[in-house]
């Protein structure tokens, strides 16, 4: 394990009408907490993967063992966003 990172959290698609108001573009980062502002039904759905990132694991079938990508549980208006692992 390499040590841990700082996440950055992306909505990179949204369709419909998110109950909490996410848009493209929108961004948090975290290192360990709940980012202020971020649903929580979507952050527990992210949360998995955030700390796989976090602590240095990839996911094999992703071309960028950086990133990953996961949608919202809402099927009716879904939120996509990019989890990338920030190397500084």
């Amino acid at each position: 394990m390499e040590g841990k990172f700082e996440v950055s959290i992306k909505v990179i698609s949204q369709k419909g009408r998110c109950s909490v108001g996410h848009k493209v573009g929108d961004e948090w980062r975290t290192g360990g907490g709940t980012p202020q502002g971020i649903c929580l039904n979507a952050f527990g759905m992210l949360l998995p993967n955030v700390r796989t990132l976090m602590f240095g694991g990839s996911f094999p079938w992703e071309p960028d063992k950086d990133v990953t990508t996961i949608c919202c549980p809402d099927a009716k208006n879904p939120v996509v966003f990019e989890v990338r692992r920030i190397r500084e």
